[in-house]
């Protein structure tokens, strides 16, 4: 068992590492000093989607406990909170988060379209409670069809979301997800249909996990192109595996170490979110344990 005298000297040891991190972070970062008050920090949050069986309290007890500053929570059919309790319960979470002092860095939802019936509700919902960033379902193509007409489909239907989150404050971010009918993947196609629409309304998850997937070696390429839309970051990364990708811990694939270096040249204000997918549903424990691993391993990527 561990003594008093190791478990100060651990303590002590885990505390001056976070303040190198943090100090580390505010350092690099572009707009990480401030005249009226502490440097700016990036905000690095979990997405919860195989540990959000946990209650509220759990939940945010051992997200804060990892390290992280707050979650992206599943407010979607079969997630933490269904989009029509959303009312009810997101105050709730919301509260909770804060007694451990964590907090809805941002949503996973199945919005995708300004007119489904329940967009506005889970929007306003967010709003009411200070989320200001959702990630927004995909949009798929008929790969029997031409491709062109169904870009200005889409950039038509963004466009009236991204009016309505202006209107309320939010900004939706739509994620770089591998998939030969994900329109998006390739990024090229997505930078095209969000054209003329504000970043700030409706801008981009960008998913290095997926860049790699889809781009190879060519994601810093597709980083530069779309860099001026991001309003999110994720992290995970990949293996191929049997001819396709196998999600594996981070530091243990194909992403690159380097795009730390694309990280700490964003806006200090674009937060990060640890994806962790590998483990699927295995036990809670073990997901929050990934979760905080892949932590500790883009921590030493940012230094």
């Amino acid at each position: 068992m561990m003594n008093r005298r190791d478990f100060t000297q651990k303590s002590l040891l885990a505390g001056a590492a976070a303040q190198f991190f943090s100090s580390n972070l505010d350092a690099q970062s572009p707009e990480g000093n401030t005249e009226n008050g502490p440097p700016a920090r990036r905000e690095i949050c979990a997405f919860i989607k195989f540990v959000q069986s946990l209650p509220y309290d759990e939940l945010g007890k051992s997200m804060a406990e990892a390290g992280f500053d707050g979650v992206e929570a599943t407010i979607r059919k079969g997630g933490i909170i269904e989009p029509e309790a959303v009312a009810d319960e997101l105050p709730k979470l919301a509260a909770t988060l804060a007694e451990h002092g964590c907090k809805i860095t941002l949503m996973a939802t199945d919005i995708n379209r300004a007119d489904h019936a329940l967009t506005e509700k889970v929007l306003r919902a967010a709003a009411d409670v200070g989320v200001k960033r959702y990630r927004t379902a995909y949009y798929t193509y008929d790969l029997a069809k031409s491709i062109r007409p169904q870009l200005a489909n889409f950039h038509s239907t963004a466009k009236d979301l991204a009016a309505l989150n202006k209107s309320l404050g939010l900004t939706g971010v739509y994620q770089n997800h591998a998939g030969a009918k994900n329109a998006g993947a390739s990024i090229w196609d997505l930078d095209e249909f969000l054209a003329d629409i504000d970043p700030d309304d409706l801008g981009v998850a960008f998913d290095i996990r997926h860049a790699t997937a889809e781009g190879g070696t060519t994601w810093p390429l597709l980083w530069k192109l779309i860099a001026p839309r991001v309003r999110t970051i994720y992290v995970k990364d990949l293996a191929w595996k049997d001819r396709q990708p196998d999600n594996v811990p981070l530091g243990e694939g194909l992403v690159s170490p380097k795009f730390a270096q694309q990280i700490n040249s964003s806006p200090v204000d674009i937060p990060v979110s640890v994806h962790v997918e590998y483990l699927e549903k295995a036990e809670i424990e073990e997901n929050v344990a990934a979760l905080r691993n892949d932590r500790a391993t883009l921590e030493r990527w940012l230094r």
